[in-house]
């Protein structure tokens, strides 16, 4: 079980980690089509509608859309971490936004306020998934969508493979067990993953990646020799290292 302590404190308190590891796939992802622009596509925001995001991190999902968010409407960007909080509320300085720091368990809102949910790779962090799923179906109107983001067991597997690592966190909820755990508090649960993957041009990029996991993975010098041995080793015969991206949403209908 992730120690939720532990995470929020090192990787959460601002975003100085988190970025670490958007710009290794800003940089270098293969999708001309951006990961924020597809799923904002999935969460169809439209005009009149209240949204809820849980776990907004610095609030990278509405920075990189504002010019197609519908002038009418509202959005409550929330964070367990109030760092994180207060530097999406700084970048959104736009009055459809509020931003707070919550708790996913325990939402600070009435019955039926919403008319989404978006949980942006967060909920294999929540200590109680089915406290924070019961909680996004309390706050969402009849029909309300649920877009929930998170990784499939295929995620960095060539990285994983090199440093011998379990990729635990998608076993709490990921693609491939996530439908069933919604599936207890909502209808019409379907999968759908975003076609990508990194083309590294060497390897500082992705160790730099992973070490800024440092709670989920704790890379010793050795196994940083080991990767960035057999990232160079593979950049020096095709020209890039290629790993495998599994990334996607589950979307749900509240009943």
């Amino acid at each position: 079980m992730l120690n939720r302590g532990r995470s929020v404190r090192d990787q959460y308190r601002d975003s100085s980690k988190f970025n670490a590891r958007v710009d290794l796939h800003a940089r270098y992802s293969t999708n001309p089509y951006g990961w924020t622009r597809w799923i904002f596509d999935r969460v169809a925001v439209a005009t009149g509608e209240r949204v809820l995001e849980v776990g907004c991190g610095p609030g990278w999902l509405w920075r990189g859309n504002l010019d197609r968010l519908p002038p009418s409407c509202d959005v409550v960007a929330s964070d367990y971490s109030p760092g994180m909080a207060a530097e999406a509320g700084a970048a959104l300085d736009d009055a459809r936004f509020a931003m707070l720091a919550t708790d996913a368990q325990a939402l600070p809102f009435g019955d039926a306020t919403f008319d989404a949910v978006v949980a942006n790779h967060m909920l294999y962090h929540v200590p109680d998934l089915d406290a924070a799923l019961s909680e996004f179906s309390r706050v969402l109107r009849p029909q309300g969508r649920l877009v929930a983001a998170t990784n499939g067991r295929g995620h960095f597997k060539e990285v994983r493979d090199i440093l011998d690592i379990h990729w635990r966190y998608v076993e709490q909820f990921g693609l491939d067990n996530g439908p069933e755990k919604i599936g207890r508090f909502f209808d019409a649960v379907a999968v759908e993953r975003y076609p990508d993957a990194i083309e590294a041009p060497g390897a500082e990029p992705v160790i730099a990646y992973v070490k800024s996991m440092s709670s989920f993975w704790d890379l010793s010098d050795e196994q940083a020799g080991r990767l960035r041995s057999e990232i160079d080793d593979a950049v020096e015969r095709r020209g890039t290292f290629r790993i495998s991206k599994d990334a996607g949403v589950i979307t749900a209908r509240r009943r």
